[in-house]
């Protein structure tokens, strides 16, 4: 498979930078020059989209050339390093790289608490306890662009079907947008929705209910942009899609006896502590079972090479980064407990890292 390195100067954090930059606010990452310019107009409203899961490869793969997505292909650009939600949805929402806001993928090593927990729920990865806390906005919280932006008196709204009104379609989603883009106020919207990635995770990336799903989103986007007026819609992704082949990190005993936990941020992007005196056996192991299939590096070759992005990491990060992280870049995935996911994500194949920036002016 075809590796692609990140490039965070063309990443989806730097599109929040030029949101950032065209509300007169100082962007903490350079911008992306083909938002810029798209963003050279006084719109009333700005609107971004970002459809998860729904990378450049599936809508080459699903839709047709001549069709509204396509048509409207401003660029591909790139995710973060992971290519993950977790890391590129935070990235997308402040402008900052995964080094800079310590939010990494599903689940981030807290050494407060000595637990890996999942970002996004509060919950502990390896015992399923729900936290009184949420760990991540405790330890490593950001501001939001939405936040900042609003600082300036621009109405803004952030959609998603598990915050605020709740939209549980997609079709609902769009018609938010629409009701808000009505407001008398200058308005910026941010609004995720979770597919086609939940498809994807239990169906893989090829069959027809993946097309089905990317041709109806794409028909129903082209409805929402009609009735828009004075307004920018911004459609675009966290990250692609890969199928992927499931390996069960508890079957390679030589492994897990060198770890001081279960490993940590995602299974295609596996952040390993190793037992004191036990690194170059660790290597050794990997190496044999996975070294066809994964990058291994050091946490200081990983730092030293920005994958997770430039600029100045966060205080927290190095102590979050265990002894190695293995980068996927085959079609393997390796997991702390059984899995049944066929598509997947978080690694460096250019499928996983390449998306879409697409663009509508009224």
């Amino acid at each position: 498979m075809k590796i692609k390195y990140p490039e965070y100067n063309r990443s989806i954090a730097n599109l929040a930078c030029s949101v950032l930059k065209y509300y007169g606010i100082e962007p903490p990452n350079a911008t992306l020059p083909e938002a810029d310019s798209l963003l050279n107009k006084p719109y009333k409203n700005v609107v971004v989209i970002l459809l998860d899961g729904m990378g450049a490869s599936a809508i080459e793969k699903h839709l047709s050339p001549n069709g509204f997505f396509r048509q409207n292909l401003i660029t591909k650009y790139f995710s973060t390093f992971p290519s993950t939600t977790v890391a590129a949805t935070t990235a997308i929402d402040s402008g900052l790289f995964p080094n800079q806001s310590a939010w990494l993928g599903w689940t981030g090593y807290f050494e407060e608490l000595d637990r890996n927990i999942v970002y996004f729920f509060g919950t502990d990865d390896d015992t399923g306890e729900q936290l009184d806390i949420n760990p991540a906005w405790t330890y490593v919280p950001y501001e939001s662009i939405r936040d900042r932006i609003s600082k300036t008196g621009v109405n803004t709204h952030y959609l998603a079907k598990f915050w605020g009104e709740r939209p549980q379609t997609y079709s609902e989603l769009c018609g938010n947008i629409r009701k808000h883009c009505l407001e008398p106020k200058r308005t910026y919207i941010y609004a995720y929705w979770d597919e086609p990635d939940c498809t994807m995770h239990k169906n893989g990336v090829d069959g027809e209910d993946i097309c089905k799903l990317i041709t109806d989103m794409e028909k129903t986007t082209e409805q929402l942009a009609a009735e828009l007026d004075d307004t920018l819609l911004i459609v675009t992704a966290d990250h692609g899609h890969i199928n992927v082949k499931n390996k069960l990190l508890t079957d390679y005993d030589d492994l897990t006896e060198c770890l001081v936990r279960m490993p940590s941020m995602e299974p295609r992007a596996v952040n390993f502590f190793v037992k004191e005196g036990m690194k170059d056996r660790f290597r050794s192991a990997f190496t044999e079972h996975f070294g066809d299939e994964f990058i291994l590096l050091t946490k200081e070759e990983l730092l030293q090479k920005q994958l997770l992005g430039t600029g100045q990491n966060h205080p927290k990060l190095e102590r979050m980064l265990g002894d190695f992280l293995a980068i996927a870049v085959g079609d393997t995935q390796i997991v702390n407990s059984e899995s049944r996911f066929k598509g997947s994500h978080a690694g460096l194949t250019e499928d996983e890292m390449t998306i879409p920036l697409i663009a509508i002016s009224k």
